[in-house]
């Protein structure tokens, strides 16, 4: 497999995180898919995953978070701008201790312009296409 020397983390998130973290085990990367306490994920994207339920919110959850970054390849953030940074926990915080980090992040509108804070999902971006008045 040609991933299979890679670590992923992968933090929960809706469908485009899952998706990307089963593809990265589907060709043989170990990944670690990081949920929330008291949410119960099973879903087919966990498919070839191992998970931790983590609470990033406190010291102790934050801290096994950051251990398990110091021993990965690669970091898949699916939260919008500035939620990871917020908790200490986004770039500038985990690769100080592991510098060749891949700080993956996934948002609907990228890090930078007016939609940027903006959750984004398939169904807005179809509305901002104009795809939706085309196919009615």
């Amino acid at each position: 497999m040609p991933l299979k020397n890679i670590k992923v983390l992968e933090l929960a998130g809706l469908a485009p995180a899952p998706f990307c973290g089963m593809i990265l085990a589907d060709f043989g990367a170990s990944v670690i898919r990081v949920d929330r306490t008291g949410v119960l994920q099973r879903d087919v994207l966990g498919n070839g995953k191992r998970s931790i339920a983590l609470n990033l919110k406190g010291e102790k959850g934050a801290e096994i978070f950051r251990k398990l970054s110091d021993n990965s390849d690669v970091v898949i953030d699916p939260f919008r701008k500035g939620v990871m940074e917020k908790l200490k926990l986004g770039p500038q915080d985990l690769t100080k201790s592991n510098e060749k980090l891949i700080y993956a992040r996934l948002t609907g509108y990228g890090q930078q312009g007016p939609y940027s804070n903006m959750a984004g999902h398939d169904i807005n971006y179809l509305a901002l296409s104009g795809m939706i008045i085309i196919n009615n």
